[in-house]
């Protein structure tokens, strides 16, 4: 018997029991109630959804174990389909041929905005309205929404705001992690001095790049000319956008602070630009990016928190108040199915949060989950800074048009990439990003 045939077998005769009990009710005057007929049809024949995400590796297994526990949980089946390494191309694809999987974890919010001007995605319903509600921040019912109505849950998070260090290579350096950016590059030459290059930058990702600039740009100009950049209200060759670049210049102008100055900095990819750091012979001290890295970290490079790793808040720059800057999976509906409303209102539970903190490379920003979970006291700070953070904002780049914000050799990562090998033209990349922004937002729109 194929699957289709079984579960329409097993949804009839959970019908037939249901009669069964409503005649046996009226005879005795017994009425059951409907939600306890709802809840004993669901256990008798779940539903089932596919659901998509990029994760790879040991995020994938931990994202496994979340769908199993849902599936424990509901009654509901949940499959795992891998979505490669562009979301945006993949469920292009799957939307036009008609099979879009049921659900996607999609990390930018432009994307979440494109399909939503389509009507390919579908409304979260109250149930999932309710548990954001009560378990998360109002800040993440608006990121998951779109002109005012819900369509994703943001499960999981990560804190963008975190700088990693080498406590050995600190500690024969004689500094400690510094305050602000000045006090910064004053500690860079020192360790530069001591024979090891101050940060691993993984610029052959263009996205590590404008997560560089994003950090930057919201202490150099602040929340509000951050929200009006992202909506493109004011353009890219804004006085506030040169100002940041030739910030980001100071550090990267000096090729003693990037380790194989910024030639090397272009060729190395993000998981090697995290594991040169913390090998036994590292090829810098720090490594700027968010709280995912203790996951490459332990896996690849073997080291461990609190022992052989630290991080530092991203630092305020001519005392700028401070600020988080985040990203996340947001998971959506892409079928009117209810087995996917299921599952986005159970992600917005602390119990799915806890499936995956308590393995490690996770944060949420779920206020009800028991930050004891995390597998240590730094994944308890970075996860414990995301949830109460009242100045924060979303990555930049996620909120753009994806053909600018999130594609390779494109946009915004082709134009950082720019700026690594020539810093000292903020004025030529600022005009070039404006191009491009105008191209993409005009096309959206």
């Amino acid at each position: 018997m194929d699957e289709r045939r079984g579960t329409q077998l097993r949804r009839y005769l959970v019908m037939l029991v249901v009669l069964m009990m409503l005649a046996v009710a009226c005879s005795t005057g017994e009425v059951p109630a409907p939600q306890q007929e709802a809840d004993e049809a669901e256990a008798e024949g779940g539903g089932s959804i596919e659901v998509a995400a990029v994760f790879t590796g040991e995020e994938k297994k931990s994202f496994q174990a979340v769908l199993d526990a849902f599936s424990e949980a509901s009654g509901h089946e949940a499959s795992f389909t891998s979505a490669g390494d562009d979301m945006a191309a993949f469920l292009g694809n799957k939307i036009e041929g008609g099979s879009p999987p049921d659900v996607a974890l999609i990390a930018q919010p432009g994307l979440v905005r494109s399909l939503a001007d389509d009507g390919s995605v579908i409304e979260a319903n109250e149930e999932v309205s309710a548990a954001l509600a009560e378990n998360f921040a109002p800040v993440w019912a608006e990121l998951g929404s779109v002109d005012g109505t819900l369509y994703g849950v943001y499960f999981k998070v990560s804190n963008k705001s975190t700088w990693w260090y080498n406590i050995e290579v600190f500690e024969q350096a004689g500094v400690e992690p510094p305050a602000d950016w000045d006090e910064m590059l004053q500690t860079a030459k020192t360790v530069n001095a001591s024979g090891v290059p101050w940060v691993s930058m993984g610029g052959a990702d263009g996205w590590t790049l404008t997560d560089w600039f994003e950090n930057i740009y919201i202490r150099t100009a602040g929340p509000e000319m951050y929200d009006q950049l992202a909506n493109h209200e004011i353009p890219w060759t804004d006085d506030s956008v040169i100002e940041a670049l030739e910030t980001f210049a100071e550090l990267v102008g000096d090729e003693a602070n990037l380790a194989g100055g910024r030639e090397g900095a272009l060729q190395t990819d993000f998981t090697t630009s995290v594991n040169q750091v913390f090998t036994k012979d590292p090829a810098a001290a720090t490594v700027y990016e968010g709280d995912f890295v203790p996951g490459v970290i332990t896996e690849e490079a073997g080291a461990k928190a609190g022992t052989d790793f630290d991080f530092f808040d991203f630092p305020a720059i001519d005392g700028s108040e401070p600020a988080v800057v985040g990203g996340g999976d947001a998971a959506v509906a892409l079928t009117d199915n209810e087995a996917a409303q299921d599952f986005l209102a159970y992600l917005a539970t602390p119990e799915a949060a806890q499936v995956w903190a308590e393995r490690g490379g996770f944060t949420s920003a779920n206020q009800n989950l028991d930050t004891g979970v995390y597998p240590d006291e730094i994944t308890q700070r970075s996860g414990e800074a995301i949830a109460t953070a009242e100045a924060i904002r979303f990555d930049l780049s996620d909120l753009q048009p994806p053909e600018f914000g999130g594609t390779t050799g494109r946009g915004l990562w082709l134009r950082f990439q720019d700026f690594l090998k020539n810093p000292d033209d903020a004025e030529g990349i600022a005009a070039a990003l404006e191009k491009d922004a105008a191209k993409a937002f005009k096309k959206q729109s």
